[in-house]
């Protein structure tokens, strides 16, 4: 075990698991805050609040472990539509959750991710949410009260990883034929760098600035010799308007999850120019976070909806699952899009355009339980040290924060939580990670992050603010 893994060892709890007879239960949705029925998925990009009502739903539970003592049989977890949430989304509506006793989660669709981030600012108890999907690093600057109301520090706890990949980077159509690809040429540098020159630059739009849809634009621009800062203009847009962003033109590249890239493809408005998973295989993407006083109040609870969680994760993987996974995650109550825009990306097969050959490989579909590295749903410490080396290299967080990282990440990543309920939902001991490390993480373009020696990293980069 690694120095860097020594120093990200926590307490543990204990949950016991009990047995009884419940035949099936309720599954109630409700609405975040505060309460504005109908309210859609495209708000504003950093500001107000609302969540979508989900229609109940009667879910068998099948052999039950309820968790004994438990603490509360309610959460509510916001979510955002797009695919990072699913395993949410299932555990809810499969019964995994109901399983170990939380009979009354509520997952509350979120208008984006400034809503998100004041729902849980003020709890499920003043009508908004406890936790759940965030981009890396939101749980981080929510607990350091760096983009909440006040600078309020709220903590969170980092718990699990909801999956991987599922992530791309769509480019407007009267972009064909630059070469903006994965890996760009001197000729499609100078063309970008050219429209920032004649005044009209290459607009390039994320749903959450300074997190991981942001950095993985900045991560791809930067590879190629183009600075995020300076040769391109950065906005923030909410997922939903993505598409009639691109049709009116006022957008000309966007980086979010499926299944935006792949409508903005189908219905001919631009084309890809890269996949997450081309970028960096098997990358973290987003993350299951809760506010850590819920946690603490509630440690049983905790367990017993990590297990739930888990579960999900591994029935989401089958792939003899995913034409169900799309029928229910497709529906009015849920992303309200056609089956045929997520059957195709959940499949692993993504139409690139642009003259790009298209991917066909299952693999390189959101994975939630285990890829090529190995598990999925594990929260590595490693990881979230690599989501503050980006911000600390875009002038986002101050370079302390590299000295002071065990500090930080031992306060947020709980990933000793998770390894708790893995053992509670069956895991076998082989498939649970050992060190909090992932170990050294390799790019597209060569680069090499050792989570020992996050300060060598910023050195081998050519384009950064520090």
């Amino acid at each position: 075990m690694t120095k860097f893994s020594e120093n990200f060892s926590r307490r543990k709890f204990i949950v016991t698991a009990g047995a009884s007879a419940v035949s099936s239960i309720l599954l109630k949705g409700c609405l975040g805050n505060p309460p504005e029925p109908g309210a859609s998925a495209g708000g504003e990009a950093d500001g107000g609040t609302g969540a979508t009502p989900l229609a109940t739903s009667p879910v068998a539970v099948a052999n039950e472990k309820r968790v004994e003592g438990i603490e509360s049989t309610k959460i509510t977890l916001g979510y955002i539509p797009i695919v990072e949430a699913a395993p949410l989304i299932i555990a809810k509506e499969k019964g995994f959750f109901a399983k170990y006793g939380m009979t009354d989660v509520v997952v509350a669709k979120q208008a984006n991710w400034g809503s998100a981030r004041d729902n849980v600012e003020i709890g499920s108890a003043g009508g908004g949410i406890d936790g759940g999907q965030w981009q890396m690093p939101m749980p981080y600057l929510i607990s350091k009260g760096l983009i909440t109301k006040n600078s309020v520090q709220i903590p969170m706890y980092v718990l699990a990883q909801l999956n991987t990949q599922g992530n791309g980077i769509a480019i407007a159509g009267k972009h064909q034929g630059k070469g903006l690809g994965l890996k760009l040429d001197q000729a499609a540098q100078n063309y970008i760098k050219d429209l920032a020159k004649a005044g009209t630059p290459f607009k390039a739009a994320y749903t959450f600035p300074k997190v991981n849809q942001d950095l993985w634009i900045r991560y791809w621009l930067a590879a190629n010799g183009i600075n995020p800062d300076t040769d391109v203009s950065l906005l923030t847009v909410p997922a939903a308007q993505t598409v009639a962003n691109m049709k009116t033109g006022s957008m000309d590249g966007f980086s979010t999850g499926d299944p935006w890239p792949l409508r903005i493809v189908k219905e001919n408005i631009g084309f890809m120019s890269a996949l997450t998973a081309e970028i960096w295989k098997g990358h973290p993407e987003e993350y299951l976070a809760i506010r850590g006083d819920w946690v603490d109040k509630h440690p049983k609870a905790t367990a017993a909806l990590l297990a739930g969680l888990i579960e999900a994760q591994q029935w989401c993987d089958k792939p003899e699952h995913r034409a169900e996974l799309v029928s229910i995650v497709s529906g009015k109550s849920f992303f309200d899009v056609s089956p045929a825009i997520l059957t195709p990306p959940y499949e692993g097969k993504y139409t690139m355009g642009d003259a790009k050959p298209d991917i066909n490989e299952f693999k390189m579909s959101p994975l939630y339980w285990k890829d090529d590295i190995g598990n999925v749903s594990y929260p590595y410490a490693s990881h979230d040290l690599w989501f503050l080396t980006e911000s600390v290299r875009w002038g986002f967080l101050p370079t302390k924060t590299l000295s002071q990282k065990k500090e930080i990440i031992g306060k947020v990543n709980r990933g000793d939580l998770w390894k708790a309920a893995a053992k509670l939902a069956g895991v076998p001991d082989a498939e649970i990670p050992k060190n909090t490390s992932r170990g050294i993480e390799k790019f597209f373009d060569g680069k090499e992050f050792n989570p020992e020696n996050p300060e060598e990293y910023l050195k081998s980069l050519a384009i950064k603010k520090v």
